[in-house]
């Protein structure tokens, strides 16, 4: 798995995202006290059985792995002019 730039910050900017989808979606509601492997695990399985992302293997499905391809998720969401892709 590479690591790509700024994968911290998009990984912020796709649970912030992702939250907003998994809540326009009806899928539920997190808590402020929800840990953020909690909110990367639902955002990433909500994804996956709307068939937004595909599937890490089931032997990969760990939290580092979910949050590397919900960064790649928004990295390749984002306009190409946007300063987390610079």
């Amino acid at each position: 798995m590479k690591k790509i730039k700024n994968e911290t910050e998009l990984l912020k900017e796709a649970v912030r995202v992702g939250t907003r989808y998994f809540e326009a979606r009806g899928a539920g509601k997190f808590e402020t006290t929800d840990h953020a492997d909690i909110r990367v695990r639902a955002i990433y399985l909500l994804l996956v059985k709307d068939k937004v992302i595909q599937p890490l293997a089931t032997k990969d499905e760990n939290p580092k792995n979910m949050r590397h391809k919900l960064a790649i998720w928004i990295s390749k969401n984002l306009p190409a002019d946007h300063h987390l892709l610079q």
